[in-house]
């Protein structure tokens, strides 16, 4: 395989079976061009969307590119999430993202079956395990989505929930490890999804102490059900407490953490995260790349009969914020800079979003295969120094709509 230089630094793949010497740093944004043969009719080279790159100080070299799974068992079905997964594997890809709760909006009857999916099209034959790089996440605290735990009750990040959340996973997935275990979202109040400033009224004197989480998620490691640990919609405070906890106790890293970024979501992780996970070698993975599909542009064009079924409607609380007219007004403009430089709006967002230097791996989502191959190519699109210059210009002057409509 060949190396893609991305940085000042560049480091040989770790050779099977070799683990790092203490204290040796490992680059995540390290890229190496996948062998996977293409399939027929593939791109004569193979897709920059599966170059590989190393998360954190772990063994994992994922796709630069990874594919979310979220609509699984409520916007797409079995076949086609095995249509999905099958083209994107042909096109190189080796890492998915899926989560316990799946597919959302989570509901009762529909829990988990995301993961089914996924477990069909690995035991029908879809690809070898090794050949597959699984994501998925633990529930933070929540007392709404009870009936993920069996008996229902609020989801905690505990000892007695992290193994049964982890051996649930297991038998839905049909495999004997995960790869990569996240934490949702924090146990602890954290303010998510765009809700605004830190509201002290709101923290929670019983939240789960970040030690003892660590342990939960060692006892999982230990027992070989998982091989790395992450966080997901994380603050730069709980981040540097997993990690100096883990130094101080001997207990697993955190490798990696999956927020929300995009050229509508950009302040959170840019300010001071980008500098607290760099200094603790943890690779960001950015979800919602097209912020929920606002910036494909595609609300200011589908009919009224398909605006029914896309994803905003579905989140009629949630999306809300991307609805507000600033943000309406800013993803235009990104439209029209799109157009000056011959792209679509999703491949600018798509490529700018890849082009950061702390993004390691990138989660699209997609209802359609139109929608996965127009994803997949946009990686193979670059933001010019002239074109970036446009973006930062637009930035300015919306910072961030989404935050605290």
């Amino acid at each position: 395989m060949r190396l893609v230089r991305r940085d000042a630094f560049s480091f040989s793949p770790l050779r099977t079976g070799e683990r790092m010497a203490p204290g040796l740093r490992r680059c995540s944004r390290l890229v190496v061009r996948g062998s996977t043969a293409p399939a027929a009719g593939a791109p004569s080279k193979p897709l920059k969307a599966s170059d590989r790159v190393r998360l954190g100080d772990s063994e994992l070299l994922v796709s630069t590119c990874c594919l979310g799974t979220m609509t699984w068992g409520k916007q797409n079905s079995e076949a086609e999430a095995h249509q999905q997964l099958s083209y994107a594997w042909d096109m190189g890809l080796n890492f998915l993202d899926t989560a316990e709760m799946y597919p959302v909006p989570t509901e009762a009857a529909t829990q988990g079956r995301t993961d089914t999916y996924i477990g069909t099209w690995m035991r029908g034959g879809g690809r070898r395990r090794e050949e597959v790089v699984i994501a998925t996440k633990v529930s933070g605290y929540s007392d709404r989505a009870t009936w993920v735990r069996q008996p229902p009750r609020t989801t905690r990040v505990t000892r007695e929930q992290v193994v049964e959340s982890v051996d649930a996973s297991l038998r839905r997935l049909q495999v004997d490890h995960i790869d990569l275990l996240q934490i949702h979202w924090p146990d602890r109040y954290v303010p998510l999804f765009g809700s605004g400033p830190y509201d002290v009224g709101q923290e929670r004197p019983d939240a789960v102490p970040f030690e003892e989480q660590l342990r939960a998620l060692e006892e999982v490691v230990r027992a070989g059900k998982v091989r790395y640990i992450g966080v997901s919609n994380e603050t730069s405070y709980g981040v540097s407490e997993f990690c100096h906890l883990a130094r101080a106790a001997g207990l697993p890293m955190i490798q990696t953490i999956q927020n929300a970024y995009s050229l509508l979501v950009r302040v959170p992780f840019e300010t001071d995260l980008s500098e607290t996970c760099r200094r603790h070698h943890v690779s960001l993975l950015a979800y919602s790349p097209l912020a929920g599909g606002m910036l494909t542009g595609k609300y200011d064009k589908l009919s009224a009969q398909q605006l029914q079924a896309a994803r905003f409607n579905l989140f009629p609380g949630y999306m809300a914020r991307y609805k507000q007219s600033a943000v309406q007004e800013a993803v235009r403009e990104y439209d029209r800079v799109a157009a000056k430089y011959g792209m679509s709006a999703t491949e600018l967002a798509l490529a700018w979003c890849k082009s950061r230097w702390f993004v390691s791996s990138t989660i699209i989502g997609a209802t359609s295969m139109e929608q996965l191959k127009e994803n997949l190519a946009a990686f193979d699109k670059d933001i010019p120094d002239e074109c970036a210059a446009d973006i930062q210009a637009i930035y300015k002057k919306y910072k961030d709509p989404t935050v605290n409509p």
